[in-house]
């Protein structure tokens, strides 16, 4: 009879330079004995898909779905960037997408750009009918580590070498995933769970996400990849139409505990206790990312029937309203670009916003000076502060 401490996987002794250590390789899922759902972690499963649900049916209401997929996608990869120690904050990333120089190295705010191309990618190959598939999981890996800090670790290519979590080798390491030898063969068999069609929507992303962080099959960027396949798989299976969640808010607000539970279900085969995190995780997200979507698009209208209070000059200053909605931050020349006019005539709109206390010019420039669209940016920027490490 399995015991619950071998119910995630087994361990193999393994060397290296004349040290041992154990690697830890991951059973199959599901996992065995079954699952044991009880009626409180069913309660708050049936609840986080309500949730999703109602946050899916907000987005469906909209003619125009992308002033919530904007705020969404970038908060996202702030959030689950920051978890992994960038120091980038939304208005690095947002200066950086201007063309402006961030406040923090360059290479952080590069990971987080990168974040943004693979959800991209990733929905644009789920649209055609591509599947979630380990071809697709090294596709958008190759995207994450394409710039930045990242480049030199393989992209897009699983691990042909040995990595391990804490510690400074794998002998005082806190965790070392399996040998490179068996990434393939725990990778096909996490592929093949991904495509059974008897597991609970939730409960597959879920596991599959222990499973994947468990499996480590790169050099870098795993936790990254591992939150990103969470979304992947909610809208691969229908249960989002779009990657509108950003559950790394509830991990990075939760990070220890987050570790904690992935790490009690490789040492105690606790999956249902990840599980009640999880549906809590999703619920609180799911909850947190509708709450603010509401709040900017309540923002956005309030700000567009102000606007048409200006009478004639209305017509060029809500034409720079809704370019400030893709770009909170931008200069009059950038401006005049975007929209095809000219400097004066974006520079005198950008004063009218700026008489409304909708924009603030946040420079000291004599020329091109940056304005902010502030609350917008506020509310976006809302729990996106960096992990500072005490």
């Amino acid at each position: 009879m399995m015991k619950m401490t071998d119910r995630a996987g087994s361990y193999l002794s393994s060397s290296a330079a004349g040290e041992h250590y154990r690697t830890f390789i991951p059973h199959p899922l599901p996992p065995k004995p079954p699952l044991q759902i009880d009626a409180v972690q069913y309660n708050i499963m049936e609840k986080a898909h309500v949730a999703l649900g109602r946050l899916d049916g907000l987005a469906a209401l909209l003619p125009d779905k992308s002033l919530i997929l904007y705020h969404s996608i970038r908060k996202e990869a702030i959030l689950s960037s920051q978890i992994e120690g960038t120091q980038s904050s939304l208005s690095d990333l947002l200066l950086h997408e201007s063309d402006e120089a961030p406040g923090v190295p360059l290479e952080d705010v590069q990971e987080v750009s990168n974040y943004i191309a693979a959800i991209n990618h990733g929905m644009t190959r789920l649209r055609s009918g591509f599947p979630i598939s380990l071809r697709l999981i090294r596709e958008i890996h190759e995207i994450l580590l394409s710039k930045g800090r990242g480049r030199n670790k393989m992209p897009g290519e699983f691990r042909r070498s040995q990595n391990w979590i804490g510690g400074t080798r794998p002998g005082n390491a806190r965790f070392v995933p399996p040998p490179p030898e068996k990434v393939m063969s725990c990778m096909g068999d996490l592929e093949k769970f991904l495509h059974l069609d008897d597991i609970p929507i939730l409960t597959k992303a879920a596991l599959a996400h222990v499973q994947f962080e468990t499996i480590h099959p790169f050099l870098d960027g795993n936790g990254r990849v591992g939150r990103l396949l969470i979304t992947l798989i909610l809208c691969a299976e229908n249960m989002l139409s779009e990657p509108l969640l950003y559950t790394s808010l509830y991990f990075k607000t939760h990070r220890q505990m987050y570790y904690d539970h992935l790490e009690k279900v490789r040492t105690n085969g606790d999956w249902e206790g990840w599980l009640r995190f999880f549906y809590e995780g999703i619920l609180e997200a799911a909850e947190h990312t509708a709450n603010a979507s509401r709040s900017i698009l309540s923002l956005v209208e309030k700000d567009r029937q102000r606007i048409e209070s200006l009478g004639r000059p209305a017509i060029t200053a809500l034409r720079l309203h809704q370019l400030l909605q893709k770009k909170p931050i931008i200069s009059a020349p950038k401006g005049a670009i975007e929209l095809g006019l000219t400097r004066p005539t974006v520079a005198q709109a950008l004063e009218h916003l700026q008489r409304l206390k909708i924009v603030r010019e946040f420079t000291d420039r004599a020329r091109n000076r940056l304005y902010i669209y502030d609350k917008y940016v506020k509310i976006m920027s809302a729990d996106t502060e960096p992990i500072r490490e005490v």
